[in-house]
């Protein structure tokens, strides 16, 4: 396995482009090498929190050597990344985790579903997906703070489910399927579980391919401490039991393949 290295990257811009979310630019050697479904973990300058951030990225600008982050504060760590400014340092991790298989889009229909902070990744695949029949983004958000959405519209199609009703369909990624009537033949997936739960089955049921990225916390991010396991019918070669390790074999899997 290629071992990954920390790298000392700086900032190059960031902001706040909703309630809680931020938006950073970082320079970074790893920008060329970042796949669309793919994070780094991010370590924070308090020497007391060991363990880093895993963060999906959401874009990549290889030719000036950046990479984009867009994350929700939800702790000490990502409150003291909010802080950052021009020119800090940051020092991360990557690029980690399997990625979207591309490929599989070609000369189909293809969903991107997100939900909350599982849409920054779509945006990624939106710009890198090629020869796909139709790309659809299907992106479900809290309230009329809709990140992303505007950039999302440069690549796609873009469908929106809010849980108030103030913008789209009122309800989940699911209802704005049934209500517009959209079809696929593939779907790439990242959000909350009870979402990647409702995609799996709705997949199933009409014989659709559906690839879904597992969000969960990582502690180490290279599959050494087996924090972040999935139920799966292969038995890992680390572990030897029927799990996969989401870190390193993930994050983004068959949907048949794991029990969510």
């Amino acid at each position: 396995m290629e071992q990954k290295k920390k790298e000392a990257a700086t900032v190059y811009k960031q902001q706040q482009i909703a309630p809680g979310i931020y938006d950073m630019w970082i320079n970074t050697t790893l920008a060329v090498q970042v796949k669309p479904g793919q994070f780094i973990s991010v370590y924070t300058q308090d020497k007391s929190a060991l363990l880093p951030r895993p963060i999906s990225v959401c874009e990549t600008d290889a030719a000036n050597g950046r990479l984009r982050i867009v994350y929700r504060v939800a702790g000490k760590g990502t409150a003291e990344f909010s802080g950052y400014k021009t020119g800090h340092r940051v020092d991360i991790l990557g690029a980690l985790g399997n990625g979207f298989p591309l490929e599989k889009a070609e000369g189909k229909r293809l969903f991107l579903m997100g939900g909350g902070i599982g849409i920054p990744p779509m945006l990624a695949a939106a710009k890198a997906v090629k020869g796909a029949v139709s790309v659809d983004v299907i992106a479900g958000y809290r309230d009329r703070e809709l990140f992303l959405a505007e950039d999302l519209a440069k690549y796609a199609s873009v469908h929106i489910a809010t849980e108030d009703g103030s913008v789209g369909t009122k309800g989940t990624v699911m209802d704005v399927i049934e209500e517009e009537a959209l079809e696929a033949d593939v779907i790439f997936a990242c959000g909350p579980m009870p979402m990647l739960r409702a995609i799996k089955k709705y997949a199933a049921g009409k014989g659709i391919e559906a690839y879904i990225s597992l969000e969960e916390r990582m502690a180490c991010g290279v599959g050494a401490c087996l924090g972040c396991v999935v139920r799966t019918g292969k038995v890992d070669s680390h572990s030897h039991v029927n799990n996969a390790r989401i870190c390193t074999d993930g994050p983004v899997y068959a949907a048949e393949d794991v029990e969510i």
